[in-house]
């Protein structure tokens, strides 16, 4: 692979996270529970990936502060998606987990938006479709860091 220059790279990057943002909010728009709020949906998102957590490990995880995240798990429990139990060996603390209905939630969430994503790739030359298949990893690799 040819070196990149510095101005190369940077527009790499400025592009890569233009594309992304759009990409993002256009999916986010993709949901299909409005009265939920991106945040709400972000840690129900953790939750199912995770499995429960304490407050603290989402607020962790989601890059927000505690006591914003108690509120957040608050009004989740309020509409029924969340609950909260003791922790198994610290009784000060309690483990959040998604009920039932926040998992059919995002399992219809994920397949509106997988749907929709396949919709748009259609829309994609062959070589684009395999660049972007063999980029998929190294994207969610990137996510992970």
């Amino acid at each position: 692979m040819a070196e990149l220059t510095a101005e190369e790279d940077l527009a790499a990057v400025t592009t890569l996270r233009a594309a992304v943002m759009r990409l993002s909010r256009r999916l986010r728009h993709q949901q299909i529970e409005s009265s939920l709020s991106p945040t709400e949906m972000q840690v129900l998102g953790t939750l199912a990936r995770c499995g429960r957590a304490t407050p603290g490990e989402l607020a962790r995880k989601e890059h927000v502060q505690p006591p914003s995240m108690t509120r957040i798990i608050a009004m989740l429990e309020d509409k029924g998606l969340v609950r909260r139990e003791p922790h198994p060996e610290d009784r000060r603390q309690v483990v959040v987990s998604a009920t039932e209905p926040a998992a059919e939630i995002m399992k219809e969430s994920k397949r509106k938006r997988d749907a929709w994503l396949a919709e748009l790739a259609k829309g994609l030359e062959d070589e684009e479709w395999a660049q972007l298949r063999a980029a998929a990893p190294v994207l969610e690799r990137l996510a992970q860091l």
